[in-house]
């Protein structure tokens, strides 16, 4: 079978954690003589992160190593996610949630930080912190506690990023496993070993790429 890309390299069950995963601000800042600091956007904010695995048998640890060669430091797209959102803070392991697909973006703020969801189960609560991708792998990080309404609409509520320029109405939203592009920042792929097991982790960085 023919490997694509993106590639899945970190799916349920994967032996890996984010120890970091959080926005890069592309900002150009410079201080007033009065001591205000300016800050200026020079692009929208890409999502970065480090994933370390648990200790792997000698066996286990070759066969990742042979996976990430996949990826040719860099080169080619994976999916990337916050491995502690794998569900919303309010369903953990996702109990209680009910069926969450054909959600869409219903309503987009003129702000462009700002958007209401569509087909969500009614009462469904959102809080702070959840993560929803829109599209095939835009990832926003929710700004607000919500609750839809029996209808199954949320209200309007922010998010951050602000959204990309192509998000439109109707675009697919989902909040299990939220995910996107990304590519090893290279040179960061790392394995290490025991000399007297044999046994290692693995370690890496990934950038967003759009």
């Amino acid at each position: 079978m023919a490997i694509t890309f993106p590639y899945d390299i970190l799916p349920s069950g994967a032996p890996f954690w984010s120890v970091d995963f959080d926005l890069l601000w592309r900002q150009e800042q410079s201080r007033t003589a009065g001591g205000q600091t300016i800050v200026k956007d020079l692009g929208s904010p890409l999502w970065q992160g480090t994933w370390q695995s648990r200790s792997m048998r000698p066996n286990e640890l070759d066969q990742w190593r042979a996976r990430f060669k996949l990826l040719e430091n860099g080169l080619n797209q994976f999916y990337g996610r916050p491995s502690s959102r794998c569900y919303p803070i309010a369903y953990p392991a996702g109990v209680g949630m009910g069926t969450v697909t054909g959600l869409q973006v219903d309503t987009i703020d003129s702000s462009r930080k700002a958007i209401r969801i569509k087909n969500m189960p009614a009462g469904y609560t959102g809080k702070v912190g959840d993560y929803i991708q829109i599209g095939t792998g835009n990832l926003h990080q929710v700004m607000e506690d919500f609750t839809a309404s029996g209808l199954g609409l949320s209200p309007l509520f922010e998010i951050r990023p602000h959204l990309w320029p192509l998000t439109a109405v109707n675009d697919a939203v989902a909040v299990v496993e939220p995910r996107c592009l990304m590519t090893l920042v290279p040179g960061s792929l790392s394995t290490t070993t025991e000399l007297s097991t044999g046994r290692g982790a693995i370690t890496f960085q990934a950038m967003e790429s759009r």
